[in-house]
């Protein structure tokens, strides 16, 4: 059974999609890319793109701040967006 093309991603952090996808722009803007490789580093770099905004999502739910009392003690936490 073949691998999943770009299986890899899923193991990435933030930091690592998003370097690979700054280098997929790179060679794409370039344009002295092959058209059958433009296509799959394309592609690629959708599937980086997705990876991307699942992480930041994740990220921003994880997100909240700090309930201070009158006297400015923290009493606790709520989402950052109010929810």
């Amino acid at each position: 059974m073949a691998e999943e093309p770009n299986a890899d991603i899923k193991a990435m952090s933030f930091e690592q999609a998003l370097d690979a996808l700054e280098k997929i722009v790179d060679d794409l803007e370039r344009g002295d890319v092959p058209l059958d490789q433009s296509i799959r580093i394309y592609e690629r770099g959708e599937a980086l793109k997705s990876h991307c905004d699942r992480l930041l999502k994740s990220a921003e739910d994880k997100v909240e701040k700090i309930r201070l009392s009158r006297e400015g003690k923290p009493v606790g936490v709520e989402p950052l967006d109010g929810e």
